[in-house]
């Protein structure tokens, strides 16, 4: 195994155009590494926002062999870059390339770097993983001209029977079912982002949408169109009115489920799972081969999965007492949370409590104070219209 010899610091957004192809052939040369999300594009798209977002770089002999993206505060409390947004995290690097991690932390100025969906092939971090836990995922195979209809009945025979049943109740009702894999309207992004802020608020959620950065973030990545990153908004009409909305990263061989809502007065044809069943057709026509839909117990995600890949959780120190504080912080923190979310005797309450809380919010009885704003900037609850011009669902083609 080699060992890291140098290590420089960088802005993510300011890394120089060799770095950033050095970065990529990192990832194409393994395939723990293809998540979008760990992407050079992913990292400066936060760096723009986040003032503290850094990358250490790793170099051998003069070439750059590793690349890790975080975000360190002015108590020198590092985290993986994006955590909370990202669901994957790792050390990219060239196979072979090692490293010792109290020396890569001292050379970032971090105490402590904390991460929750580290990939599982980090073996110099294996001994800060305080948890491990399951990402399901979809497996997706060359697809064929034989249309939706009889992908999902070979793909899903349990569930093809209701979904199928549904659409065409949809498409009674409202219109003609169309679905676009890559929509490029910026109205249809926008009502993405106020369902799903209305859905934070509803189930009691933190509304991410409710942050500015993070809108500007997800409208800034919409625009990137590169090979280990694409911005990928989806929308299932009925009619000309979109009916559930999707919007995510892409690699070549990597589509990584971020944000899904749907219109809420249509949740009887259960519109997010049709979103979900779409894409995957979709996607695997063109030419993903992996659907990571990231760390989390969903029952949809359980009748989708093929398989699950493994990430972790935890905090890799080096002796200080800012890391010990902040590790007797955090740790019993995130221990209560994965102790809830692991029972589902201690999650479906948790889940009522959150959801009656959001009922409160949203019908104003807990003051003023909580508002009922997105943060999203899009004005009435009117969906934009279908997009005449918008490009429709490539024919063969791929999906994650």
């Amino acid at each position: 195994m080699r060992s890291m010899s140098t290590i420089t610091i960088h802005r993510p957004e300011e890394l120089s155009l060799p770095l950033r192809r050095a970065w990529h052939r990192a990832m194409d040369e393994s395939p723990d590494y293809a998540n979008p999300f760990l992407a050079p594009e992913f990292a400066a798209g936060i760096g723009r926002h986040r003032g503290g977002a850094r990358v250490a770089v790793l170099h051998e002999d003069g070439e750059a062999v590793g690349f890790l993206p975080y975000e360190r505060n002015a108590l020198g409390v590092g985290r993986a870059i994006g955590l909370g947004l990202s669901d994957a995290q790792a050390l990219v690097h060239r196979p072979g390339v090692t490293w010792d991690t109290r020396e890569l932390l001292r050379a970032c100025g971090l105490s402590v770097f904390e991460f929750d969906h580290l990939v599982e092939e980090q073996k110099p971090f294996g001994a800060y993983v305080t948890g491990t836990f399951a990402s399901p995922a979809i497996d997706l195979k060359d697809g064929d001209d034989a249309g939706y209809a009889e992908w999902l009945r070979g793909a899903y025979p349990g569930l093809a029977k209701t979904t199928l049943k549904k659409e065409r109740r949809l498409a009674r009702d409202l219109g003609e079912m169309q679905f676009v894999f890559d929509e490029r309207d910026p109205a249809a992004l926008r009502t993405l982002m106020r369902w799903k802020s209305a859905q934070y608020r509803r189930t009691g959620r933190m509304d991410r949408f409710a942050r500015p950065w993070i809108v500007e973030l997800v409208e800034q990545l919409f625009q990137v169109r590169e090979e280990h990153f694409t911005g990928v908004l989806s929308v299932v009409y009925a009619g000309d009115r979109p009916v559930a909305a999707h919007f995510g990263p892409r690699s070549r061989t990597v589509f990584a489920p971020w944000f899904t809502a749907y219109d809420p007065d249509l949740q009887y044809y259960s519109p997010g799972l049709i979103m979900h069943l779409r894409m995957a057709e979709a996607a695997g026509r063109d030419g993903v081969r992996l659907m990571d839909l990231g760390r989390g117990d969903k029952e949809w995600k359980d009748w989708l999965k093929t398989r699950e890949l493994r990430v972790g959780e935890g905090f890799a120190v080096r002796p200080h007492p800012v890391a010990t504080a902040h590790r007797l912080w955090r740790r019993p923190v995130r221990g209560l949370r994965n102790t809830v979310l692991a029972h589902p005797r201690l999650r479906e309450p948790a889940d009522r409590l959150l959801k009656t809380v959001g009922t409160l919010r949203t019908t104003g009885r807990m003051g003023s104070g909580t508002g009922t704003g997105t943060g999203t900037g899009t004005g009435s609850g009117t969906a934009p219209r279908r997009n005449a011009n918008a490009q429709a669902p490539a024919a063969p083609r791929r999906e994650r």
